[in-house]
């Protein structure tokens, strides 16, 4: 499971903010509660590692791991139950004067489940598990083939990676008769097993052997790529992966764009399409009924203002500052957000228009 913009940019804002501050010595303490654990053996445990902690030697780091824990078990106690995807909590003095003290509590509810219960008292805050949900780990294969050209790619969340592009010689069609016909139709059907045998291999090298492959996803013109997946010696195992077989009109990087567009069923959980739909949305208002539309920054902020906004695209490329005020801004007059990643043709397309756009909630003249 991968996540989307939004979530990414929320991680990314607390994991930044948990990362500067250092304790003196090891008394800041973070605790990871796994999804579906029971949060009343969690301030159990707490409870009992204050008792733990009244043997530290030193006097300050004593009084700064006990106070910690204490405000992270009060915390704690304001829910009722773990949250679904779990929770991970952080707690220490982060006054910037030794001898001063400014208790902080964090806690996030992470957009993937967690599995790992951690309890670890240091002089950083442990980042490691949410720094690892900012990585994509999910992926699709996808192949584009034809008679004479071919290109095996990897989606990786939202951003498509070509891995190999192939090129075949096979000879057109001849009008030629007789037995030259006959000859030429066989260098023909002989240069194009060659060729789907080399995909084949192409897809066997790139695709097995990673274990966060989803699913292969094949594309081509006419009956060329059934033909292919029949005929091409693709082994068992790779035909096991895919999971969808789409008409295309386009091969090469076209294609691969057009094989994405056609892919939603199968794609539908993916953050990459339902970012797609919104901003097709947005381009397709601008074209038919501009007044349920604006971009640029001095226009959105204007439709902010006056309440009409019912969704806020925001570029990736946009200043991190900026993304926050727009957010700030956008949470008083109840708006969504949606931060949409330079990652496909429309995000390319809203970032070269201004890097903010707003679609809204009536028409305005």
């Amino acid at each position: 499971m991968d996540i989307t913009e939004k979530q990414k940019f929320e991680l990314k804002k607390i994991i930044k903010e948990l990362s500067q501050h250092k304790g003196r010595h090891t008394e800041l303490v973070s605790v990871y509660i796994p999804k579906d654990y029971d949060i009343i053996k969690i301030i159990n445990h707490l409870d009992q590692e204050k008792g733990t902690a009244t043997n530290i030697k030193s006097a300050s780091t004593r009084k700064n791991v006990i106070d910690s824990l204490e405000k992270m078990t009060q915390h704690l106690r304001l829910y009722k139950r773990t949250p679904e995807n779990g929770l991970a909590v952080f707690s220490g003095n982060v006054a910037e004067r030794e001898g001063q003290q400014d208790f902080k509590v964090w806690s996030v509810e992470p957009p993937i489940p967690l599995k790992t219960r951690i309890y670890r008292c240091d002089k950083e805050f442990v980042l490691d598990l949410l720094q690892d949900m900012l990585q994509t780990k999910e992926v699709y294969g996808l192949v584009i083939v034809d008679r004479r050209d071919a290109i095996v790619a990897i989606l990786k969340g939202k951003t498509i990676i070509p891995t190999v592009k192939t090129h075949s010689e096979v000879p057109g069609k001849t009008r030629a008769g007789g037995q030259s016909s006959a000859r030429f139709e066989r260098l023909r059907e002989g240069a194009k097993k060659d060729h789907f045998k080399k995909v084949a291999e192409y897809m066997k090298e790139q695709f097995l052997g990673n274990k966060n492959l989803k699913g292969i996803i094949i594309g081509g013109p006419g009956t060329t790529k059934n033909e292919f997946i029949e005929t091409s010696g693709l082994t068992a195992e790779v035909k096991n992966k895919i999971i969808a077989v789409k008409d295309l009109s386009y091969t090469g990087e076209f294609g691969l764009q057009e094989l994405l567009e056609k892919s939603q069923d199968v794609l539908a959980e993916e953050s990459i399409v339902e970012e797609k739909k919104i901003m097709k949305k947005f381009f397709e208002l601008l074209s038919t009924k501009q007044g349920m539309v604006s971009y640029g920054v001095e226009e959105v902020v204007k439709n902010l203002k006056m309440g009409v906004v019912d969704t806020l695209l925001l570029s990736e490329a946009l200043d991190e500052k900026k993304i926050e005020d727009f957010e700030n801004d956008a949470k008083v007059v109840g708006s969504e957000v949606e931060i949409i990643s330079v990652a496909t043709t429309e995000g390319i397309q809203l970032r070269d228009i201004g890097k903010v756009a707003a679609i809204l909630r009536y028409e305005v003249k």
